[in-house]
């Protein structure tokens, strides 16, 4: 099984998490970068005039990537992370979901946050991924060891 780990970080905490997942399932990595990148002002989420908070606000916002993925179709499953924004994935993973075909794919969502959940996560990227397998994620800490992302991972190709 060939896997992929992509992965959008603001801040660099969720790449942290995202190499080491690699590492631990054999992944191949790809790094989903905002055509804009994001400043810490835009990432202020106590302003609701930020730019994180008027994308969340609207979701059905889509920001631009910049990076491509030209060999999606070799990969059979897909690990995809993202840090958790107002309970949810932020709205350039509803982008990359929508640019690409993710038929028969196993996407398994990991995120990380200050405190929030995965909520309606799994379900969320099921009604964007439509006809792929979307197993429920995790959310991590950043320091979470390689060898927990590898039991981890490991649960969803024993069946």
């Amino acid at each position: 099984m060939k896997i992929l780990i992509a992965y959008f970080s603001a801040t660099g905490t969720t790449k942290k998490l995202a190499k080491n997942l690699a590492e631990a399932v054999n992944g191949d990595l790809f790094e989903i970068i905002p055509k804009q990148a994001y400043t810490d002002k835009d990432l202020d989420w106590t302003n609701k005039k930020s730019r994180s908070s008027i994308e969340m606000e609207n979701l059905n916002f889509r920001p631009q990537i910049a990076s491509k993925i030209h060999n999606l179709n070799d990969y059979d499953c897909v690990f995809l992370g993202f840090p958790i924004w107002w309970y949810r994935e932020p709205t350039i993973i509803d982008t990359f979901l929508e640019e690409y075909d993710f038929s028969n794919k196993k996407i398994i969502p990991f995120a990380t946050s200050g405190g929030s959940g995965m909520g309606d996560i799994s379900k969320n990227i099921q009604s964007l991924a439509k006809n792929s397998i979307v197993e429920n994620g995790k959310r991590f800490s950043v320091n979470t060891s390689i060898d927990e992302l590898k039991t981890w991972g490991k649960k969803f190709f024993n069946n």
